[in-house]
């Protein structure tokens, strides 16, 4: 079936671009939502709702969603924001499944977390399984050195990995705490298992915190290290990465910079080590938004995160230049599931009293992943 225009009905934009990977390819704007009425619905049913209802929204939601929710911000504050709300009977989280998974951990029994579509999920907290770690940790057991790792967990992983952390006496971290995080892991034991984002680790460990690359080992699940590589190394970094943030790639910078002289890298520090080594800057979503308020009118600035965040980056601030850091357009597919119509249903639901898909982590892996978000909250 096609448009009008005649092309097919899942392209994002028109137009294309020749540096484009065949299958992804989608210049231009996102369409508007197919049904026109569909923005005073979602907009009656939340004011049905009041003050029963708070709806969160993570920066690299879709616009005609964003505009809908109470706060925005990463997925742990948004996670504590919810917490601060006892009064809310529903959390709807605009995000994914794992963010929804840690707003259902710091609310209370009475609050119920809603995600609107069960498919948005996340290809990195995919990437590292409840059964490959405690595989994984195994091996360290064969290999002599469980007792001395300590295992941190990336705040993008799933409620069970975290509480797999706090059973073991490891921790939860930020993009935004990750050296304070690693710092206390050190001090608890002489190696670290890095979950599940390798790129976060591993420039957390190198750049900021002084190690070298041959102080990194891979955990490839499919192809574990040898016991002599786990003995000798002192971060062991599992194989998972971001799908939007590991695109980037050293030419990107250096085709950015020919084509806008004087032009700031930023960069999300999930981007690859040799990309980070690159840019100007590196740090959290937080970071970046901070980082742009603070630039002088004028300033011209790349910016290597998701493509929603940076074309809201741009509205925001039009007294200065800011650009995609690469050619390829890289919407985050599953924070993407999180449209319009998702959100209009889950909301008009609720306004009849009827809860859908609701996020829930049992009493077990609650306690524990609790247990591993207090380490964190705890740092200095």
């Amino acid at each position: 079936m096609a448009t009008q225009t005649g092309l097919p009905l899942f392209v994002l934009g028109q137009g294309t671009d020749p540096h484009s990977e065949k299958g992804v390819d989608c210049p231009g704007e996102l369409p508007p939502a197919s049904d026109p009425g569909l923005v005073e619905r979602a907009r009656k049913a939340k004011e049905a709702l009041g003050d029963k209802l708070f709806v969160l929204g993570h920066h690299y939601q879709r616009d005609e969603v964003i505009q809908f929710a109470d706060v925005t911000g990463d997925s742990f504050k948004l996670a504590q924001q919810a917490a601060a709300r006892p009064e809310a009977e529903y959390i709807v989280f605009c995000g994914v499944h794992f963010m929804a998974e840690s707003a259902d951990i710091l609310t209370n029994d009475s609050q119920k977390v809603i995600l609107p579509d069960m498919a948005a999920g996340c290809s990195m907290a995919d990437m590292a399984t409840f059964d490959q770690v405690e595989e994984a940790w195994e091996l360290l057991e064969e290999a002599g050195i469980a007792d001395i790792t300590v295992p941190i967990t990336y705040m993008n992983s799933s409620a069970d990995i975290k509480a797999f952390c706090g059973r073991h006496g490891g921790a939860v971290c930020t993009s935004s705490n990750a050296k304070r995080a690693l710092e206390w892991a050190f001090e608890q034991g002489q190696k670290v298992l890095f979950l599940p984002d390798q790129h976060l680790g591993r420039n957390t460990a190198v750049l900021e915190m002084g190690m070298s690359l041959e102080d990194c080992v891979v955990y490839n699940p499919h192809r574990p290290p040898s016991a002599d590589e786990l003995r000798r190394a002192k971060m062991i970094l599992w194989k998972g990465h971001c799908s939007v943030h590991g695109r980037f790639t050293a030419e990107s910078v250096d085709d950015v910079r020919t084509r806008i002289p004087g032009v700031n890298v930023l960069v999300h520090p999930e981007c690859k080590h040799e990309v980070v080594l690159k840019a100007d800057y590196v740090g959290s979503t937080e970071y970046i938004i901070k980082k742009l308020e603070a630039a002088p009118a004028g300033s011209q600035w790349a910016i290597g995160t998701e493509l929603n965040l940076v074309k809201r980056l741009a509205q925001m601030f039009p007294d200065k230049g800011v650009s995609f850091l690469d050619k390829t357009v890289c919407y985050c597919s599953t924070m993407n599931r999180i449209d319009l119509p998702h959100l209009v249903w889950a909301l008009e639901s609720l306004a009849l009293g009827e809860v859908v898909n609701q996020i829930t982590v049992d009493a077990d892996t609650t306690h524990w992943a609790k247990v591993a978000l207090e380490r964190m909250l705890a740092l200095p």
